[in-house]
């Protein structure tokens, strides 16, 4: 099998193991090694290395005859990068505090390409198009989370990150040419948040704001989401942003006092 990067420093091994562990899929838990390698894109007897060895460390099992599973401890290699990121517990309350105010859901997200992934959510028991927990991802620019955070890029970037190809398994109906796509991010850009409305899905509408560091750079965005059939477009503009407008305020203020705070290292003597 070909060495997907020529440099020396890249480790074929540890690439071939991630893919291995994004093989499994949500709605396919328990997967047969022919099924493993087929989606990893790895000959078999590769594919059988890496799950004997995940095996080892504990982050898959054997799951019936013939089959494999991921366990608990894969949560660790995506939970360590959230819990580093003390700002996601500062946002917390605010967020909270946004969706008793508005009984809908509330996230926050970051760019990844060219899509977004939550890193912090606030749900509120709906029945929704699409399931979302930390670590989903949706292509950004059917997202208003994903409008928010490409606005905030230089305009000639833009269309290189979009280039990217998305790694969301998701098509969204809406897909806008590069003229439509300046057109919308120059209106989010002009008045600080953004709107979508059924473009990453049928029945899925929200509103976003972007959440700035303490040199008022856009580091994430955030959401309030609603489902089409319960909140007309005059509701979420007109009564959930100005309490968006205002969470992600503060949000972006404790942030910046949190960032202006010495980081100091006690060593013990």
């Amino acid at each position: 099998m070909a060495r997907r990067d020529s440099s020396p420093n890249f480790i074929e091994a540890i690439a071939r193991g991630l893919d291995v562990l994004r093989a499994f899929q949500p709605r396919q838990p328990v997967m047969t090694l022919a099924a493993v390698a087929a989606a990893a894109g790895l000959p078999r007897p590769t594919a059988r290395r890496v799950l004997l060895t995940l095996e080892t460390l504990g982050y898959v099992r054997v799951a019936g005859r013939g089959g494999y599973e991921l366990t608990p401890r894969v949560l660790e290699l995506g939970t360590s990068y959230v819990l580093s990121r003390s700002r996601w517990d500062l946002a917390r309350p605010h967020m909270e505090r946004l969706v008793a105010l508005t009984s809908e859901s509330v996230s926050i997200a970051q760019l990844d390409g060219s899509d977004i992934v939550y890193v912090a959510r606030v749900a509120v028991p709906k029945i929704v198009g699409l399931a979302v927990t930390i670590g989903t991802r949706f292509p950004a620019m059917q997202t208003s989370l994903g409008k928010v955070l490409l606005a905030a890029l230089p305009p000639a970037e833009v269309e290189q990150v979009l280039a990217q190809p998305s790694r969301s398994g998701i098509t969204p109906p809406w897909q806008p040419g590069p003229a439509e796509r300046e057109r919308e991010l120059r209106e989010v850009r002009a008045r600080g948040w953004a709107l979508t409305d059924q473009q990453l899905a049928v029945g899925i509408r929200s509103v976003a704001a972007p959440l700035r560091g303490g040199d008022g750079t856009v580091i994430a965005s955030l959401n309030v989401n609603t489902h089409a059939a319960e909140t007309p477009v005059d509701v979420l503009t007109g009564h959930h942003l100005p309490l968006l407008l205002q969470a992600a305020g503060a949000i972006s203020a404790d942030w910046a006092a949190w960032q202006a705070v010495p980081q100091v290292t006690v060593s013990r003597s």
